[in-house]
């Protein structure tokens, strides 16, 4: 009991460590939030299976980059979160819930050190692993705790889009799951969170 406390906190403490995308809070209210991004870039697999699924069978690929299965042999290293979001499936405003997380394919990545971009990141050796610019843009966002399970992810959703859908913004692509912690972390100590691109409809 005391080593599996210990592993956790040893996880909270590097996590507070750990470069994580930067950007800029614009409004803020309980757990939801408007962020401004900033450019970054990430390591992605597009994986097939159900989402609970999709996680593990990406982790490996992901992993082996970073740890220099790359055209340089270079270690990469981790930071967070990992994201993960269904491939080619656009959301609605009128049933976000339906939209996600059913069987299907996922595309997984790891975030990449704010050091790196397209130019100077090392190539993967792996054709399914693909390097990705995230341009600067405009997330909404909820933050939760609790079990990485497919049904907290939908509760979550529901409630991000209904706050998105109060101040009056406009959904752009899919949204983003992202995960901070290790898996070996307490569960209500996790930090999950989910965000989606939003722009202001024009008039």
């Amino acid at each position: 009991m005391k080593i599996f406390i210990f592993l956790n906190l040893f996880f909270l403490v590097n996590l507070m460590a750990i470069e994580t995308p930067k950007y800029t809070i614009i409004k803020e209210v309980d757990s939801f939030q408007i962020r401004e991004y900033t450019e970054y870039l990430t390591a992605e697999v597009e994986v097939e299976g159900t989402f609970d699924e999709a996680g593990s069978k990406a982790f490996r690929l992901l992993f082996d980059y970073i740890s220099g299965n790359n055209s340089k042999k270079q270690k990469v290293e981790m930071t967070a979160p990992v994201e993960q979001k269904s491939q080619g499936e656009k959301i609605s405003m009128t049933a976000p819930v339906e939209q996600k997380g059913r069987d299907g394919k996922y595309i997984i990545s790891f975030v990449l050190p704010q050091t790196l971009n397209l130019e100077t990141a090392p190539t993967p050796n792996d054709p399914k692993v693909v390097l990705k610019n995230n341009p600067v843009r405009r997330l909404a966002s909820i933050t939760y705790s609790g079990f990485w399970s497919e049904s907290n992810y939908l509760e979550n959703q529901a409630r991000l889009m209904g706050w998105v859908a109060v101040q009056k913004l406009k959904i752009k692509g899919e949204p983003i799951y992202a995960r901070y912690n290790s898996p070996f972390s307490i569960w209500f100590l996790r930090r999950n969170e989910i965000l989606v691109e939003v722009v202001t409809p024009a008039n």
